[in-house]
């Protein structure tokens, strides 16, 4: 498996086997491509439930937001928000990418995935960010900030059954807003 250089990305998004959009060729990092924080957040609202119980539906566990385009969302210490990429991010059949965060944001306190930075060959759609603040002051969040970065991994082969294929259960494939968590499904049988 190699990383793939900044010569290669921007082959690959010429020739339309990766998408980013939008995409501004600023945003082409030696070995990743920028992205950056949409306005929807998804809040948890703990008042409605007595604890998460990951085999039910709990739909009215989160709470979608948004922010206009100069207001911070503010993230306190110990928070956690579902967020999402600007980004609408595709792979193709032989490319894993991983997400990271922006190492500035770290030094901050700012993390950005707790266990989603993997995105799978075959993906499309946002990313869903798990933000997390684990700093001693707020953090004020602002549409359109640079908020982490993509780099492509290319595989030794294609895969037989990319994400989102029939069968996989997969949960998340064209998610356009941040998504809150479906792993209910999995005890269920209805994985999508």
């Amino acid at each position: 498996m190699s990383v793939l250089s900044d010569r290669d990305i921007a082959v690959a998004l010429a020739a339309g086997r990766v998408r980013v959009e939008p995409y501004d060729a600023a945003d082409l990092q030696p070995s990743s491509i920028d992205l950056h924080l949409d306005r929807s957040f998804r809040v948890f609202r703990n008042n409605r439930y007595p604890f998460i119980d990951v085999r039910s539906p709990q739909p009215d566990l989160t709470e979608l937001l948004s922010v206009k385009d100069d207001e911070p969302f503010v993230l306190h210490p110990g928070e956690f928000v579902l967020g999402q990429t600007i980004e609408w991010v595709e792979l193709p059949d032989d490319l894993v990418a991983r997400l990271e965060g922006k190492s500035s944001l770290g030094r901050l306190g700012l993390l950005i995935h707790s266990t989603a930075g993997y995105v799978d060959p075959g993906w499309k759609g946002k990313l869903t960010l798990e933000l997390s603040n684990v700093a001693n002051l707020p953090i004020a969040l602002f549409f359109g900030m640079k908020i982490g970065q993509i780099s492509f991994f290319e595989m030794s082969s294609p895969v037989d059954r990319p994400y989102g294929s029939a069968g996989l259960g997969s949960k998340y494939q064209n998610q356009a807003e941040p998504t809150a968590s479906a792993f209910f499904q999995d005890f269920h049988g209805k994985a999508k």
